[in-house]
């Protein structure tokens, strides 16, 4: 008959001294973790000073692309609904564009013009 028989020793797992002795030159050569640049290689805390404690604001619709928006799209008898599917895109963005929440995008902006058949103001 055979017998089986378990080794029970722990097993304990450490680190080569090596990579321990040189801890702080290892880890600066890691890829990933936190980056103090931004994607364009502008330093955070640069932009950060660049600021001077002012709230950040992003760009907004414009009050005349909003209306103009909305006034080509009824001449045109097309709903929000309508006009979303023929530029490919969810209805929700044409009901941003229209109540001022969204960003402007100029290439959307373009696309808008060509399918209403009208010049709508531009963001600077």
């Amino acid at each position: 008959m055979v017998q089986i028989v378990q080794d029970w020793e722990p097993v304990v797992l450490r680190k080569p001294v090596a990579a321990t002795a040189a801890g702080i030159a290892a880890s600066a050569g890691k890829k990933g973790g936190f980056s103090n640049q931004t994607a364009n290689g502008v330093s955070i805390r640069q932009l950060e000073n660049d600021e001077d404690e002012a709230p950040m604001t992003l760009p907004s619709v414009s009050r005349d692309l909003r209306i103009a928006l909305a006034q080509a799209r009824q001449a045109k008898n097309l709903t929000q609904k309508d006009l979303a599917a023929r530029l490919m895109i969810p209805t929700k963005t044409i009901q941003e564009y229209e109540s001022g929440k969204a960003i402007p995008n100029n290439a959307l902006i373009a696309k808008m013009e060509r399918n209403l058949g009208c010049k709508l103001p531009r963001s600077k």
